[in-house]
């Protein structure tokens, strides 16, 4: 049968948070209980991977971003050897299922789950799925992004202890809100800014990447309200080494309308130029094959 013909189910694995087996799981079959942290309270933390040609893409930086948001949670840490494992057997098994081998051109999204677990045994719950990439993020890279910008509608204070600032969480019940608020004013994404200053922080599930003349690539520095982007790291090492000047540093909302161009990555998305920003329409740059390129480079 043709992969096109194949239902578009996800490959499932169940993980042993503390380096025990894996299993497949039935994807039509519950695996999450009714008192599970994640369930009840949002809590635990996720990656998301691209997969590309059979194989995860950034694996590395993935995986030490997942360990970081394990150890700012206090959760189990996410054992380098085990995950990769398991990783590598659910995208075998998902590009088996889909008419090809490891190595073919199979694209997909992996994505890591790692929660406290249930309240009555206290025991943490893990698991990885695969499945087909969404088709709005396929057309997103090609055609690009309209965004609004929008505060977070709260404050994050650095000095604050229990804040697990720079932990990628499962709580993500606010951004779903502006991401739905933004297609209510018929924009496709947001770049959320500081209320006070108008320094852009980051989009609801992706890094700014700002293009200026004279080779040079801006991103938001990671900090309060800025999560360390993998994918836009891998860009930055890429570029480096064709000779752009790349920085991270304090980026404000009135420099997106002067750059060359702007665009939001991620780890599935990729890149999606933003065509408009408020509203307002950002010019094409004549470099944009050029961008393109390089950011197809950086993750190949």
């Amino acid at each position: 049968m043709a992969s096109s013909q194949l239902p578009a189910e996800p490959v499932i694995y169940l993980v042993e948070p503390f380096g025990g087996s894996v299993r497949r799981q039935n994807p039509n079959m519950p695996h999450v209980f009714w008192d599970d942290a994640a369930v009840t309270r949002g809590d635990g933390v996720f990656e998301s991977i691209l997969v590309r040609a059979g194989a995860p893409v950034n694996l590395d930086k993935h995986l030490a971003r997942f360990a970081r948001s394990a150890a700012l949670m206090g959760l189990p840490e996410p054992g380098r050897e085990h995950w990769t494992r398991a990783t590598e057997e659910a995208v075998a098994d998902y590009c088996r299922e889909r008419g090809g081998e490891a190595g073919v051109a199979v694209e997909a999204k992996c994505t890591w789950t790692l929660t406290r677990g249930r309240e009555t045994t206290g025991v943490p719950t893990a698991w990885i799925t695969v499945r087909p990439l969404p088709k709005e993020v396929l057309r997103q890279r090609e055609r690009g992004v309209s965004v609004v910008t929008t505060p977070r509608g709260y404050t994050v204070d650095a000095d604050v202890p229990w804040m697990r600032e720079g932990a990628k969480t499962l709580n993500y019940a606010l951004t779903m809100a502006a991401l739905r608020w933004a297609g209510e004013q018929g924009a496709d994404d947001i770049i959320y800014v500081d209320s006070d200053t108008g320094r852009v922080l980051e989009g609801a599930t992706s890094s700014v990447l700002m293009v200026k003349k004279g080779g040079r690539m801006r991103t938001p520095a990671p900090g309060a309200g800025v999560m360390a982007g993998t994918t836009q790291a891998a860009i930055f090492e890429r570029a480096e080494r064709a000779g752009w000047k790349c920085k991270a540093k304090d980026i404000y909302l009135s420099e997106l309308f002067k750059a060359e161009s702007v665009w939001l990555v991620s780890s599935t998305r990729i890149a999606a130029r933003v065509k408009r920003v408020d509203g307002t329409k950002l010019p094409a740059p004549g470099n944009e094959p050029e961008i393109r390129q390089l950011i197809e480079s950086a993750l190949a």
